[in-house]
C-alpha cells in the first residue's frame, strides 16, 4: 500500500471518529432531555439516566481503546474463544438471576447495573466470522466438517437471541453475517443454500409469534387500535410531526411527559425530531450517512482480508440498526426493539458499538506500506533529485 493510500485511510478513519464523537454528544444531550422528567417522577432524580449514560460512554471509550490498540492477530487467533464466551453470557439470561423487561429476558443485573449479553455477541460474532472467512472459504465444500461446524456456531448464537426473545437483534446480526458471506468469494451454491434456508425461516418466526404479527398489523394500520397496539407509533409520529422546521427547542418536548413510551431508548429519535425539527433530524441522519460513507471509503483501500471483513461487518451492522431504528420511529417499519446506535440510552450496546469502532480504527492503523514500494518511491525521488 503506497503512502497516499495510507494517508487517505487515516483521513477517512479520523473523519469517522469525528462523526462518532458527534453522535455520542447528541446522545448524551438528548438522553438527558428525553429522560429527565421520567427519571424525576419515577426515581426522584432527573439526572439519573444522564449520569449513567456518561458512565457508559466512559466504559465505551475503554472498550474502544482495547479494540483499537490490541493486535488484530490476537483477535484473529482468539475469535472463537470470545464468541464462545459471548454465547455463555447469553445463556445466563435464561437463569433465574436474569431480569425480564417487557416479557423479554435479555438482561443480567449486577449491583444495580444491567448488562445485556446479546449486545456483546455482535462484535464477537463478527470477529468469529471474519476469522473464518479470512481463510479462503471459497475452497470449502458446503457439507465439509468445517462448514457445518461454522454454520452450527453461527446459528447457535442467533437462536439464543431468538429464545430471549430478541428478534430485532438476531435479524440484524444475521443480515450482517449474510453480507459478509455474500462478498467472501463464496460459490453461488453457498449463497443459494443460505437464501433458501433463511428466507422461509424468518417468515416462520414472524408467523409463529402472535405479538410479531400484531406489530405488523399495528404498523400497517395504527389507528385501528389507537390506545393499544398502535399507541406507540401514533405518539411517535405526533412527536416527529410537531417538530416542524426548527423544532420546539431542546428540552421542550411535550411527548416525553408519559405520552411516548421508551422515549430515551428505542424511541429517542422522535424526541430529537420534536425538539430540533426537520433541520436537526436531517443533520442526525446525515451523520449516520457519513458514518456509512467513510466506512465504505475505508473498505475500498483495505488489503488485508481479516481487516476488510471486520470493517464491513461493523459498518454494516451499525448502519443497518440505525436505519431500522429511524424507519421504525417514522412508521416505515414495524417495531423491532432496537436502539439508535451511539444515541439511545443503553450501556452494553454503547460499549459494544464503540468496541467495533475501535476494531475499525485498528484495521486502518495496522495497514502499512509494503517495503518494496517505499524503496521504489525513495529511489525514484533520489533519481529525480540527482
Amino acid at each position: 500500500m503506497d503512502r497516499d493510500s495510507v494517508a487517505r485511510l487515516r483521513g477517512y478513519a479520523f473523519c469517522m471518529l469525528i462523526v462518532v464523537g458527534a453522535l455520542l454528544s447528541v446522545g448524551i444531550v438528548f438522553v438527558y432531555s428525553a429522560s429527565s422528567f421520567y427519571a424525576a417522577e419515577k426515581l426522584g432524580n432527573p439526572q439519573f439516566y444522564l449520569k449513567r449514560q456518561i458512565i457508559y460512554a466512559l466504559a465505551g471509550l475503554v472498550a474502544f481503546t482495547v479494540g483499537a490498540r490490541i493486535s488484530l492477530d490476537f483477535f484473529k487467533r482468539s475469535a472463537f474463544l470470545w464468541y464462545f464466551i459471548a454465547l455463555g453470557g447469553i445463556a445466563l439470561t435464561f437463569l433465574p438471576m436474569a431480569t425480564r423487561i417487557h416479557g423479554a429476558s435479555r438482561w443480567i443485573t449486577i449491583r444495580g447495573l444491567s448488562v445485556q449479553p446479546g449486545e456483546l455477541l455482535a462484535p464477537a460474532l463478527i470477529l468469529y466470522v471474519a476469522s473464518f472467512l479470512a481463510r479462503k472459504p471459497q475452497a470449502i465444500s458446503i457439507f465439509s466438517v468445517r462448514s457445518v461446524g461454522f454454520a452450527t456456531m453461527v446459528m447457535s448464537g442467533l437462536l439464543l437471541l431468538l429464545k430471549q426473545p430478541d428478534f430485532g437483534g438476531a435479524f440484524t446480526l444475521g443480515c450482517a453475517v449474510f453480507a459478509l458471506l455474500s462478498v467472501a468469494e463464496l460459490s453461488l451454491a453457498h449463497i443459494a443454500w443460505m437464501t433458501a434456508i433463511f428466507t422461509p425461516l424468518v417468515a416462520a418466526l414472524i408467523i409463529m409469534k402472535p405479538y410479531r404479527l400484531a406489530r405488523i398489523l399495528a404498523f400497517l394500520h395504527p389507528w385501528g387500535d389507537p390506545r393499544g397496539k398502535g399507541f406507540q407509533l401514533i405518539q411517535s409520529l405526533i412527536a416527529v410531526g410537531s417538530g416542524g422546521l426548527w423544532g420546539r427547542g431542546i428540552s421542550l418536548s411535550r411527548q416525553k411527559y408519559f405520552y411516548l413510551p421508551m422515549q430515551h431508548t428505542d424511541f429517542i429519535f422522535p424526541i430529537i425530531a420534536e425538539e430540533t425539527g426537520f433541520v436537526g433530524s436531517t443533520l442526525l441522519v446525515v451523520l449516520f450517512m457519513l458514518f456509512l460513507f467513510f466506512g465504505f471509503k475505508i473498505l475500498q483501500l483495505l488489503e488485508d482480508r481479516f481487516s476488510f471483513y471486520i470493517v464491513l461487518g461493523g459498518v454494516a451492522l451499525i448502519s443497518m440498526r440505525a436505519a431500522i431504528n429511524l424507519m421504525v420511529a417514522t412508521g416505515l417499519l414495524p417495531t423491532k426493539g432496537l436502539g439508535l446506535p451511539f444515541v439511545s440510552y443503553g450501556g452494553t450496546a454503547l460499549v459494544a458499538n464503540l468496541f467495533m469502532v475501535g476494531l475499525i480504527i485498528n484495521s486502518v492503523r495496522t495497514q502499512k506500506m509494503m517495503a518494496w514500494l517505499v524503496f521504489l518511491t525513495f529511489a525514484q525521488n533520489y533519481r529525480l533529485l540527482g
